[in-house]
C-alpha cells in the first residue's frame, strides 16, 4: 500500500482517505489523539486560537486571519468544509496549502497510523497540524468541524478558546436542547486560559464548563460590548488584567459585526501585539466565499451565502429586508437541517423560488422544499429542478437591474453555483 500511495495525486488521497472510514462522522478523541501523538503535532510552538460554534466561526476566523496578516504576524489557518478545492481547508498567510505539502501529509499520517481507522475531518486535521508544525506560524487558527469537545481539533490546548455562537444544529450529533449543545462546544476550554463568548444569550452550561474547567470566562455583554450606528462602530473589552479597553469609530465590516466584536475580544487576550491601524485595515478588507458574496452578472446582481440554519437565515432575512429589492431566490438544503424554519423565515424577503435538489446522500429534493411553499407554487412563483445548475439558470432569465438573484442553503448549493457561473473565489 504505500507504494501505491506514493504516487497518489491529491484528488487519488482524498478518495481513498474518504474510503478507508466507514462513517462520515465518529466523534472521539481516542483514535485521533494515538496518531497524532506519533507524529508530535498535539503542542504547536505557535498560538493556538479554536474556533467553536453554531454560526459565526468562519467569520470570526477571517477577522482574525486579515486583522493578524496585516499586523505583520504569519498566520496559518484549518478550516471545513471547502468550497471547490479541498486546499481551501489549510491556508497559509492567506495562501491555500498546495497539493503537494497535502500529499505528503497523508502520506506521513498514513505511516504513522498504522491500523488506526481515522475519518475523512480526522485526516484533513491531522494534515493542517503536521503542515503547520513544519511551517511553524506564529498563530495558528483551527475551526470546529462539529460540537467541540469530542471535535478532533481539541486535541490540541488552545491558547485562546472561542464559542460564537449557540443554536440548535446537527440535532443527530449534538441534541436538541440548547444547554447540552452550549456544554459540547464549550468542552475546548482550557485552565487558566480565556475563553470568549460571542453568544448574546449564553445557555448557563457555557459559564458552568469555564468553571469546572478553571477557564477564564469573557462574555459578551459582560467582558465585552460594542455599539453601531449607520457606518461607524464602537468596540469596549479588556485586556488579560482587566484593565478596560476601548476603541472608536471602526469600519463597518462587511461580514457580521457580532463576530467582529468577538474577535477583538480574542486578540485583546491571545498576548501579541497588534496595532489598531492593522485592526481598521483587518475589519475594513475581511471578505469570505459565500458569506453575502456579491458577484455581478451581466443581467444584474448575485448573492451567495451558505445560510442553512433559522439563526443565519435570520441574519439573511434582515440583509435583504435592508436591500429593499424584489429577491429572486434559488434555495438548496440537506435533508438533515431545518429547511421548514428555514424557508418561513426567509419568505417575506423572497419573491420568486427557485427550488434544487441536491445529489448527495443527505440532499433535499426540491418537492419537498416546495411542499413548505403551497401558496408559491399555486401562483406560479416557485419551481423545482434536479439541480442547482438548472434552478440558476432559469432565475437568471428574470434577474435585472432592478431585482437581485440569492443562492442559499447550504455550502454545497454555493459550491455548485460558484462551479457553474465560472467564479473564481
Amino acid at each position: 500500500m504505500t507504494q501505491l500511495t506514493d504516487r497518489f495525486s491529491l484528488d487519488e488521497w482524498l478518495s481513498w482517505i474518504e474510503a478507508c472510514h466507514p462513517s462520515e462522522i465518529e466523534l472521539g478523541l481516542e483514535r485521533v489523539s494515538r496518531v497524532a501523538d506519533d507524529l508530535g503535532v498535539r503542542a504547536p510552538q505557535s498560538k493556538v486560537i479554536t474556533i467553536a460554534g453554531t454560526n459565526g466561526k468562519g467569520s470570526t476566523v477571517t477577522y482574525l486571519e486579515t486583522i493578524l496578516g496585516k499586523a505583520g504576524y504569519s498566520v496559518g489557518c484549518y478550516t471545513s468544509p471547502h468550497f471547490r478545492h479541498y486546499n481551501e481547508r489549510v491556508r497559509l498567510n492567506g495562501e491555500n496549502i498546495s497539493d503537494e505539502e497535502l500529499c505528503q501529509s497523508f502520506r506521513a499520517i498514513t505511516a504513522a497510523r498504522k491500523d488506526t481507522p481515522l475519518t475523512y475531518f480526522e485526516y484533513g486535521t491531522l494534515a493542517a497540524l503536521e503542515i503547520f508544525n513544519r511551517k511553524q506560524p506564529d498563530v495558528i487558527l483551527l475551526e470546529v468541524g462539529l460540537g467541540g469537545r469530542l471535535d478532533a481539533v481539541n486535541i490540541v490546548d488552545a491558547d485562546v478558546a472561542v464559542v460564537t455562537s449557540i443554536a440548535i444544529d446537527h440535532v443527530d450529533w449534538l441534541g436538541d436542547d440548547r444547554e447540552i449543545i452550549g456544554r459540547e462546544k464549550s468542552g475546548i476550554f482550557r485552565a487558566d486560559r480565556p475563553a470568549v463568548c460571542g453568544e448574546a444569550d449564553p445557555t448557563s452550561s457555557v459559564a458552568s464548563v469555564a468553571d469546572e474547567t478553571g477557564a477564564v470566562l469573557y462574555q459578551v455583554g459582560e467582558q465585552f460590548a460594542y455599539q453601531s450606528d449607520a457606518d461607524k462602530w464602537n468596540w469596549q473589552g479588556v485586556c488579560p488584567v482587566g484593565e478596560s479597553l476601548q476603541l472608536e469609530s471602526l469600519p463597518m465590516p462587511a461580514l457580521p459585526l457580532p463576530n467582529a466584536a468577538t474577535a477583538l475580544q480574542v486578540l485583546a487576550v491571545l498576548g501579541l501585539d497588534v496595532p489598531v491601524d492593522a485592526i481598521r485595515e483587518g475589519l475594513a478588507g475581511a471578505t469570505m466565499t459565500g458569506r453575502m458574496q456579491r458577484v455581478e452578472l451581466k443581467q444584474g446582481c448575485c448573492w451567495l451565502d451558505v445560510a442553512h440554519n433559522p439563526e443565519a437565515a435570520e441574519l439573511l432575512a434582515k440583509r435583504l429586508a435592508a436591500k429593499g429589492q424584489q429577491v429572486h431566490m434559488v434555495l438548496g438544503m440537506l435533508g438533515d437541517k431545518d429547511f421548514a424554519s428555514v424557508i418561513e423565515i426567509l419568505r417575506p424577503q423572497v419573491s420568486y423560488w427557485y427550488l434544487a435538489d441536491l445529489d448527495i446522500p443527505r440532499g433535499q429534493k426540491a418537492e419537498m422544499l416546495a411542499s413548505h411553499l403551497p401558496d408559491e407554487v399555486a401562483a406560479g412563483r416557485c419551481l423545482s429542478f434536479v439541480s442547482v445548475a438548472d434552478a440558476l439558470d432559469a432565475a437568471q432569465v428574470h434577474l435585472s437591474q432592478d431585482n437581485c438573484l440569492l443562492v442559499a442553503g447550504s455550502f454545497f448549493t454555493v459550491s455548485d453555483a460558484l462551479n457553474h457561473l465560472g467564479v473564481d473565489e
